[in-house]
């Protein structure tokens, strides 16, 4: 298992180098790059100013305007602002750069927020992992006894009911649900009982910590409840498909003619090879919840953590935010893989990666 544990940590190498070179190699042909973003902003600025001035010429043409940013910038000041993006270097050497401080795990200063990137990423992380810890846990907490207990009463009115529950949830987009969620019980049109944004109160360092916790937890319900709805429906049917293949095997029917209890066929000899697949994923689908729900979710709840970030960061081009956000959720990624890996050997010794690719 150490072989193929080594094999796969040097495949994260080859693997990170082939997503930031691709994505470094379309950021040169994206318009409206960092200093086409400042020259916008000291134009703009400039031509309000001239505006408010009465000017009312913002082209730089004849009308007597005395505000530089409207007559256009000097040849001087564009290339101090290349020099202080670092785009006075070929774009090679800007990349190899950029690798050779990131194996350092270096991420430069974000452009626009004088913060360093790593500081920034950890600042944002905690919002981001909260949310997708909690919609994981949450979701393995209703899908699993759900899904046996459907698994169980197969073709029952119980397991028709629960289904059609359960393809509603899942036909219902999470931006919707949390919409409705904002209406229904954040003071949209019915109920004020949760908070409409952020992910504690102003006052929080303020309180005693049980106060503290109940007011995270209070934050965090609905947000969590809307990333939920997905993946509690995906995750419940996978529970009781996994169930109901492994019931129909010889080795249930075997256990069943012994004189066990089917309690003890069950949660004895079912549950662990039914469960394999789902508690083996548990790391891919938390990854899955942190990655694609957070952006949707962290935006309607105000919530300000990585999803946001990464939206702000490729809107304004803040490139050396954009990259570390990649290259810290592709590491990440590619690490929760190994994890599902180890995942699967530690509920099933059985399963062997190193046979399989000898």
């Amino acid at each position: 298992m150490g072989a193929y544990i080594l094999r796969r940590l040097l495949l994260i190498v080859p693997t990170l180098f082939g997503i930031l070179l691709i994505n470094f190699i379309l950021v040169q042909f994206m318009p409206g790059g960092p200093i086409e973003q400042v020259i916008a902003r000291i134009e703009g600025e400039a031509g309000a100013l001239d505006r408010i001035a009465g000017t009312g010429d913002t082209g730089g043409g004849g009308g007597g305007g005395e505000y530089r940013g409207a007559q256009g910038l000097p040849p001087g000041f564009i290339e101090e602002l290349e020099r202080q993006f670092g785009f006075d270097k070929p774009a090679h050497e800007r990349f190899l750069i950029m690798l050779g401080n990131y194996l350092t795990f270096d991420f430069g200063e974000s452009y626009f927020r004088s913060i360093s990137v790593i500081d920034l990423i950890l600042e944002k992380m905690p919002v981001s992992i909260s949310l997708g810890l909690w919609t994981t846990l949450l979701a393995y907490a209703i899908s699993i006894p759900l899904g046996i207990r459907k698994a169980i009463r197969d073709g029952s009115r119980f397991d028709t009911v629960t289904s059609g529950l359960v393809i509603v949830a899942f036909a219902i987009p999470s931006f919707l649900f949390a919409i409705m969620l904002l209406v229904l019980f954040a003071g949209g049109s019915y109920f004020r009982i949760f908070p409409l944004r952020g992910i504690v109160s102003d006052n929080w360092a303020d309180l005693p910590l049980y106060m503290q916790i109940l007011d995270y937890f209070w934050h965090m319900a609905l947000p969590v409840a809307a990333s939920t709805i997905g993946a509690f429906a995906t995750l419940t049917l996978l529970t009781k498909n996994s169930f109901l293949d492994e019931i129909k095997k010889q080795y249930v029917m075997t256990a069943r003619a012994k004189g066990l209890t089917e309690r003890r066929v069950l949660y004895g000899h079912v549950f662990r090879n039914a469960m394999l697949i789902i508690i083996a994923g548990f790391p891919a689908v938390f990854i899955a919840v942190f990655f694609t729900g957070s952006l949707i979710i962290e935006t309607i709840f105000s919530l300000d953590g990585l999803g946001r970030l990464a939206y702000e960061s490729a809107i304004q081009r803040d490139y050396p935010v954009v990259f570390g956000t990649l290259y810290m959720f592709g590491l990440l990624g590619l690490l929760v893989g190994l994890l599902s890996d180890l995942c699967y050997v530690w509920v099933d010794p059985r399963i062997d990666f190193e046979s399989r690719e000898t």
